[in-house]
């Protein structure tokens, strides 16, 4: 397993790193913008690659210019749980979980986006905030799947329960998607078979745990990547949220302070913590 992860080094600047399998190594003067805008051959990074980084302590988003776009609807649970949500029903979700056009929307960029162990947010004005684990695609500017990442699309299910048309404000603002801890190199152009799960403690005490499967997302990712990529070009490469398939019930809201841990087979574990923004 091939890793790429960004970081702040101890002048603050961002930094990369990538680990090959034999320990964090420094990619002096890399550029994800730079290597995703080209063919974005591993080779090339592993011959850059120099000497070993500290510890990792200071975590960033693995993105630096990109946006982050997510797919609604893609398991069967969501679409369930979007109903349940929906003052009016929610027959939107019904129609377009069946629909040859799959769900996708813009979910942010640097500005709103935070890394491993950073804190999401939560809105002020809402009463009913749930994180969404997700795999994350990392795609390069000729819309090649080149790594993957876990990202949490955090999200007010209030506001978006209250009318569709809110979806911007239930999904994007600040703190409000997290991504990492880094991207894991592929080449395969297909979803992989993994394992997902997502814990939320309290004050170390567990109030929920949920667990899916990649297998259960109706969508291919040539699906949703073909979708996105229509009459949209990402020069710069892009990361795609595939859905989510875990939905804690309604008794469960994230509060300041939780810790929200999630983990997808083969990526490893995605950490943050909760604050109100």
């Amino acid at each position: 397993m091939t890793t790429l992860m960004r970081f702040a080094d101890s002048s603050g600047k961002p930094a990369w790193a990538l680990d090959a399998g034999n320990g964090q190594r420094l990619l002096a003067g890399f550029s994800l913008t730079r290597w995703l805008s080209g063919p974005a051959d591993v080779e090339s990074l592993l011959g850059a690659s120099s000497e070993p980084t500290p510890e990792i302590v200071n975590w960033l988003p693995p993105i630096e210019d990109q946006e982050v776009w997510a797919a609604g609807v893609t398991y069967l649970s969501s679409r369930d749980a979007r109903q349940e949500e929906s003052v009016d029903g929610g027959d939107v979700y019904a129609r377009v979980y069946h629909a040859e056009r799959p769900e996708l929307f813009y979910k942010g960029n640097a500005r709103t986006v935070v890394g491993h162990l950073a804190e999401i947010g939560i809105r002020s004005d809402s009463n009913w905030n749930v994180p969404e684990p997700e795999l994350g695609l990392v795609l390069n500017g000729s819309m090649q799947v080149v790594g993957l990442t876990i990202g949490n699309d955090v999200s007010s299910r209030s506001i978006e329960g209250e009318n569709p048309l809110y979806l911007p404000q239930a999904k994007v603002y600040r703190a409000s998607c997290a991504l990492g801890p880094g991207i894991v190199l592929t080449d395969q152009q297909t979803l992989p078979s993994a394992a997902i799960e997502v814990t939320i403690s309290r004050e170390e005490v567990v109030i929920f745990h949920g667990e899916t499967h990649t297998s259960r997302i109706k969508r291919t990712a040539a699906d949703l990547i073909a979708h996105l990529g229509h009459s949209n070009p990402f020069d710069n490469g892009v990361v795609l949220l595939t859905g989510t398939g875990i939905v804690p019930p309604a008794e469960i809201t994230l509060l300041p302070a939780d810790r929200v841990d999630i983990r997808i087979e083969g990526l490893g574990t995605l950490t943050n913590f909760v604050k109100l923004v």
